[in-house]
């Protein structure tokens, strides 16, 4: 009985994110991601871009752990020098709208009026349409590419941010201790910076895990279409698209890499779930 309750006073005094298991298992996930991301090279010594006739279509094999493609290059090379574009994409792809939308959000939610009133306009056109078809139909008219992909999420992204933090000023700006530093004479920067942005951003960091994910989907969405990233620059998937004319003889093109941003999608959406347990937690 003694053993149990000094055990279960050791547990609780633990950093509470030490003591939930989602934000823990999404974060080794995620760490283990950046560090591929980061050093692709210590993983793997093959050549991504590297083409040998004397391999096409072999199976997964101690030689090649995914196998290799129609051109004979190393799958398991390509996917892990791919991670580094898919998560640039996904986090690139966030930080932009997030910064914008949060900004957005809170000018338009605490002084209203025509800013205000523009802005709800302007995310009612944008909504009216689904989030992947406005990303489409700006690919279409911007054409191919990286720096278009990123271009196409920012101009959609910030959306859902502005219109969250809006939200939360609205109803935070009647606070009485808001009132109270109007009354007491503090500039309008200082109350929007130190009062109300502190008490809106959680729900705002929460919300930007789960969009990493969207848009590292996105991105390889629009590679898979062939209006994203090219060939053959290695992306998840760009490999899944050229795999896909292969699926019945070479399945290994298209599963790997499907795999590897399925268990990266999870880990950042167990980061955000222990992440937001976290902040409820500790706003209590």
């Amino acid at each position: 009985m003694l053993k149990s309750k000094i055990k279960e006073r050791r547990f609780t005094k633990r950093p509470a994110w030490l003591r939930n298991l989602s934000f823990l298992t999404g974060a080794v996930i995620v760490l283990f991601a950046v560090v591929v991301a980061l050093f692709p090279q210590l993983f793997t010594s093959h050549d991504p871009l590297e083409v040998n006739a004397l391999a096409v279509l072999q199976g997964p094999s101690g030689a090649h752990l995914f196998g290799t493609d129609n051109y004979g290059r190393d799958v398991f090379s390509r996917v892990v020098w791919g991670t580094r574009i898919d998560l640039l994409l996904g986090v690139l792809g966030t930080v932009i709208p997030f910064v914008v939308g949060c900004i957005l959000g809170l000018l338009s939610g605490y002084f209203s009026g025509t800013l205000d009133n523009i802005l709800m306009r302007v995310i009612d056109i944008l909504m009216a349409f689904p989030f992947i078809v406005l990303v489409i139909a700006i690919m279409t008219v911007l054409g191919q590419g990286m720096i278009n992909v990123y271009i196409a999420l920012w101009v959609v992204g910030w959306i859902s941010y502005a219109k969250l933090v809006r939200g939360d000023v609205l109803v935070l700006k009647n606070a009485e201790y808001i009132q109270a530093v109007k009354i007491a004479g503090f500039k309008n920067s200082r109350i929007l910076l130190r009062h109300l942005l502190p008490n809106v951003i959680n729900a705002a960091v929460v919300f930007a895990t789960s969009d990493i994910v969207l848009n590292m989907l996105t991105g390889a969405s629009l590679s898979f279409i062939g209006l994203g990233i090219q060939p053959p620059t290695p992306e998840w998937g760009a490999i899944m698209n050229e795999g896909r004319g292969y699926i019945n003889i070479a399945w290994w093109i298209t599963l790997f890499p499907g795999l590897v941003m399925a268990v990266t999608g999870i880990g950042f959406s167990l980061l955000g779930d222990g992440l937001a347990d976290f902040l409820r937690t500790k706003g209590r």
